[in-house]
Order: C-alpha cells, then structure tokens, then sequence
C-alpha cells in the first residue's frame, strides 16, 4: 500500500485532497506577527485579502523536520510513503521533509515537484491515480519523472507590486510598469522561476499566453491544466473557459492560489501548469 503526503502549497481543491484520502503538511505563514498554518488557521481568501491590506509582504516558512516525521510515524511498518514538496529552488520544504523522513524510520520516498501551486498537485494527482490501481513505487517515479521533465508553468502577473514589497524591483520601476500597463510572464525552469516576457496591455498579454501554451504541444487531449488565481475567480474562469475551447485538455482544475506561490504572484495574479 502506498500512501500519499504532501506540503501545503500544492493548492488541490479540499475535494480531491479527500478523494484520494491525501494528508497534508502545513507550511507557516507569518502576517503582522501573527503564525498561520497554510489552509487551517487561514484560507486562501482571507489571507490574499489581508495582503492586499498590507505594507509588508507575508512570510512563509517550511515545516520543521519534526512535523514531517511526525507524519510519517504514523503509519505502520507495511505502508510506503511518497511525500511531495514544492521546489527545492523554492524553499528548504524538500530538505525538511527528507531529514523528517531519517527521523522516522518509515518507509518514504520524498519526491522534490520542482513546481509550486498546481503544477505540484497534478504530480500528486497522477501518482495517486497510479497507486490506486496498484502500480509500484519505481513505477510511479518513473511517470512522475516523465510528467516533470516536461511540464510547463507560467506565471502571470498583472501587477508588480508585490514585486516592489519583496525588494526585487525598485518602486520607481514599479510605478514606470504600471504606468504603461506593463504586464510580465515568469516561467517555472528546473525548478525555480524566471523572466520570459513583459507585455504592454492586458488583451496583448493573455494573447500572447495562449500563444505559448499551443507552442508547447499538438494534443492537449490527455493533458491536464492547473488554474490558481489571487482572488480573481472571474478572469481566472474566463482563462479557464479559452483554453478549454482552444485546446480541448482532459481536465481542468481552478482553484486559490496558496500564500507560498500567491505572497508573489500578487493582486490579479494567475499561474498555469500543465
């Protein structure tokens, strides 16, 4: 029997984290000296309208190894255990979660997703699918290996405020961005993010990201696309509605951005992963 753990920042919808009977690890999330654990002591919408109130930008801070092995204790010698974290690029979750691992002695394997927000939680969903109609731990690793050398992650930011707020850009630059409309793609590479491309105008910027998503494959027939928004549900569901119509994908699923992923993502924010 395999099961399945995972950090907070996946963003699965509760309902599939349910149906898959998938356990959860919260991160903290630090706001005006107040600690909240990702999804219980604070939901998505609270957290991102807090934010947007905020001078300051969150802090998010990993599990501790001992929460992790705390988890993992406690199931009984027979189950194998996977446990996904979000990048090692991103945060120091991976580490914790192995180091949690040595402390338990259980038998688990940590999987390093090299994605945060949904890009994450497919990898969940695809091992889950698999375990559940019996295939083995090589087995699934070896199809999660696959999916995470192939899969693609945009970033879409309508603002760079939050950008400003984390010191990565100067508020001069931020206020010139906003000014001309200034819209920017990032893109998850190997694990960790980077620049693609700024666009001028929101109807050019999402054109220019359905451009994308066709350059990347021909059938999107068995692929699933993970949609995590700010808050935005309405522009996010629009998105959602486009690539269902140009693209015809397996499935996909719309859901809040975490506050590990959403601290940068910002007011207007999407990420896209397939």
């Amino acid at each position: 029997m395999i099961k399945i753990i995972t950090d907070s920042s996946a963003d699965l919808p509760k309902e599939l984290l349910e149906k898959h009977d998938i356990t959860v690890v919260p991160l903290t999330v630090t706001m005006e000296g107040k600690d909240y654990r990702e999804g219980i002591d604070l939901r998505p919408k609270e957290f991102f309208e807090k934010m947007f109130l905020s001078d300051d930008l969150p802090k998010t801070s990993q599990p501790s190894p001992a929460s992790f092995s705390e988890v993992f204790s406690k199931f009984d010698s027979d189950t194998e255990l996977l446990c996904f974290t979000i990048s090692s690029g991103l945060s120091g979750t991976y580490q914790s979660a192995c180091l949690g691992g040595e402390l338990s002695n259980a038998r688990v394997t940590v999987w390093d997703t090299l994605a945060g927000s949904l890009a994450h939680g497919i990898q969940i969903l695809l091992a889950a699918e698999l375990a559940e109609k019996d295939h083995t731990m090589d087995e699934i690793l070896a199809e999660l290996k696959k999916f995470r050398e192939r899969m693609n992650i945009l970033v879409l930011l309508d603002t760079l405020e939050n950008i400003v707020k984390g010191g990565r850009l100067s508020k001069f630059q931020g206020s010139l961005a906003k000014i001309l409309n200034i819209k920017v793609i990032l893109e998850g590479v190997k694990g960790e993010v980077v620049m693609k491309e700024k666009i001028r105008g929101r109807k050019k910027f999402l054109k220019r990201v359905y451009e994308i998503i066709g350059e990347r494959e021909t059938d999107f027939s068995n692929i699933t696309f993970g949609i995590t928004h700010t808050g935005n549900f309405e522009e996010a569901e629009e998105v959602k509605q486009e690539i269902i119509r140009q693209f015809q994908p397996k499935k996909v699923i719309l859901n809040y951005m975490g506050a590990t992923m959403g601290t940068y993502a910002g007011k207007g924010g999407m990420i896209i992963s397939f």
